[in-house]
């Protein structure tokens, strides 16, 4: 085969890439106007909004859990995104119908819970298969696959770009009455999506030897269904179930979270703990899991700040953010577009740089790759923290500085996300490969809860809260949060690169 060849992506890759772009584009379409749908229409006060966002999006990625274990064990990859596709798109339209009863606050309300499980749901069979299926198009230990998750990566934000502009114009107008437009476009993207996906996947979804990707699932292939079931045993069950039980008790009641996110936390803490007791688990696969689970929790701390842009960031941009341009004010939600441009526009340089950096056997460690992301994203919100440092709080800040803060954050985003991705794949067992990318959004689930309740943080005219013992009396004090929680943990993982690649034997 020729060098050129070699270096090509497969086919099935751009249709896995085109799925998700519009998958993304629903959720992210839904999620430009869902947080000012509910303080505005729904007139919810902005402590109960944030509960909300940070329950939705913490529990849209807990489902992995689920949709990964039912993908291995059942349904296989592709089945699970069609039926998760189609959750998803019903869920959408619940929304819309809420938008359009919005003034009988009970009946919205109900129509936008409904909504959120159903995105939630769906979003577990879906967004975990999806993501495992990209390394099974390639060979085992193939340089492409950093690449090739960086691709992938860019027709996530592809979806990410065009969904505020589009679902942020026809919802975010100004008046109320029309949010229910973002939802419907919302919808109308995660139809295109399964429109796409369903009838070519038989032709390109596809592994090297031409075997489909993803029909059947590991469970019920001889070699991998005897592991699975020598694996579980009602003794490990058992001691999961306590453990679980312990945990949520101990978060709901000594600490006094939420039920929602009790569960949240618990989860996070157990299903690593479930796998690594599997007893088929070699030792070097124990050893590979374990650093995997330890990059996992720095990469949080990046997820725990990246998640105020649906949320904390948008609530600036409304209020403190001058946003008029030749007489017209650019809605809020329009801003969350930022960073998928500059995703875009650069994610096919940062995969031309992976792959030649790969050839010449000079490509960063997927560890070093993780702290720059976490440095860089400290960076962005100094920056930010630096723009209202010595502004008067009546002063609006300029538009650029949150533009800039983007940038910064986007080249943060591209460093550590699209490898997180690639490192679940080159670290986990086979068998176990849809089950660890959905602790891998497990991960981003309980980051984007505890997200939301760093938002409920973010100071107002009337509220100045105190996050342990220190008060957060300006916006300033606020990005701070960020800087030092994403500052801190860059540096520790710089410091412990060598331990960990020796964990990951070979895998780099």
């Amino acid at each position: 085969m020729a060098q050129t060849e070699k270096l090509k992506h497969p086919g099935g890759l751009y249709l896995l890439f085109f799925t998700e772009m519009w998958e993304r584009f629903s959720f992210y379409g839904m999620q430009a106007v869902f947080y000012l749908y509910m303080i505005q229409a729904l007139m919810f006060d902005k402590t109960f909004a944030d509960l909300i966002y940070g329950n939705y999006t913490g529990m849209v990625y807990i489902t992995a859990l689920i949709g990964g274990f039912v993908s291995d064990r059942y349904f296989g990859n592709r089945k699970s995104i069609v039926w998760g596709g189609a959750m998803m798109a019903l869920g959408q339209f619940l929304l819309f119908t809420s938008g359009m009863t919005f003034s009988d606050k009970p009946t919205a309300s109900a129509f936008l819970y409904s909504g959120l499980i159903l995105l939630c749901l769906g979003n577990g069979f879906f967004k975990p298969n999806i993501s495992s299926m990209v390394g099974q198009l390639y060979p085992e230990n193939d340089k492409r696959i950093d690449s090739a998750f960086t691709i992938f990566y860019m027709g996530i934000n592809m979806g990410g770009l065009l969904a505020p502009i589009i679902c942020g114009l026809l919802g975010n107008t100004g008046n109320i009455a029309d949010f229910k437009w973002g939802y419907f476009a919302a919808g109308i993207g995660m139809l295109l999506s399964l429109v796409i996906f369903i009838p070519l996947k038989a032709k390109y979804v596809v592994k090297p030897d031409g075997t489909p990707v993803g029909a059947i699932p590991p469970g019920r292939l001889k070699k991998d269904a005897d592991s699975v079931n020598k694996g579980v045993g009602s003794k490990q069950i058992i001691v999961n179930f306590v453990v679980f039980i312990v945990l949520l008790v101990v978060f709901r009641f000594l600490l006094n979270a939420d039920i929602i996110g009790s569960f949240i936390y618990s989860t996070f803490f157990t299903a690593p703990l479930s796998i690594i007791t599997d007893r088929t688990l070699t030792k070097i696969e124990k050893e590979k899991i374990i650093a995997m689970f330890i990059l996992v929790v720095f990469s949080m701390v990046f997820w725990i700040a990246f998640g105020q842009i649906g949320s904390s960031l948008t609530y600036f941009a409304d209020q403190q953010v001058e946003r008029a341009i030749f007489g017209w004010q650019i809605p809020p939600s329009v801003f969350q577009a930022f960073g998928p441009l500059f995703i875009v526009s650069f994610a096919p340089l940062m995969a031309i740089a992976w792959t030649f950096m790969a050839k010449r056997d000079k490509e960063p460690s997927i560890p070093f790759k993780l702290a720059l992301g976490l440095v860089l994203m400290a960076a962005s919100y100094l920056i930010l923290a630096l723009s209202v440092k010595a502004l008067d709080p009546s002063v609006k800040v300029g538009m650029l500085w949150l533009i800039i803060m983007y940038f910064v954050l986007t080249i943060g985003e591209l460093s550590l996300s699209p490898i997180g991705l690639s490192m679940m794949v080159k670290l986990a067992p086979i068998r176990f490969g849809s089950v660890l990318m959905a602790v891998w959004f497990l991960s981003l689930g309980t980051s984007f809860k505890i997200s939301g309740v760093l938002s409920a943080f973010f100071p107002t005219e009337k509220l100045k809260p105190v996050l342990l013992g220190i008060p957060i009396n300006t916006t300033f004090d606020f990005f701070m949060i960020f800087v030092v929680l994403a500052g801190t943990s860059g540096v520790i993982l710089f410091l412990i690169i060598k331990p960990l690649l020796k964990m990951m034997h070979g895998v780099r």
